[in-house]
């Protein structure tokens, strides 16, 4: 039985800073679900905040390396998905004040 929950595994993902705006991933909405199976195989489903990111590579593979960090993780499989399409408001309160302001 797996014991790591989808806090855990946002907690892990709020690690990885989007080097563009300085903020993290959770904390700008692009982390949508984690979904934990019971043998710890774990998939974020996440967006990036635009199609033609150059960092996605390297932001799917940050999100991965910062999920198997976890104590008892075993897959990890990132999923970056375009609907809904994020967008501002989408983010925390302190992210749009800093985005926006």
């Amino acid at each position: 039985m797996c014991t790591i929950t989808k806090e855990d595994v946002f907690a892990a993902v709020s690690t990885v800073i989007d080097p563009e705006v300085g903020f993290n991933l959770v904390e700008m909405g692009l982390i949508y679900d984690a979904i934990i199976e019971e043998s710890c195989n774990i998939k974020v489903i996440m967006t990036l905040s635009t199609r033609g990111c150059p960092l996605h590579q390297m932001i799917t593979q940050w999100v991965r390396e910062a999920v198997e960090k976890l104590e008892g993780v075993d897959v990890v499989e990132v999923e970056v998905v375009w609907e809904p399409a994020w967008n501002i408001s989408m983010a925390d309160d302190n992210v749009k004040d800093a985005l926006n302001g």
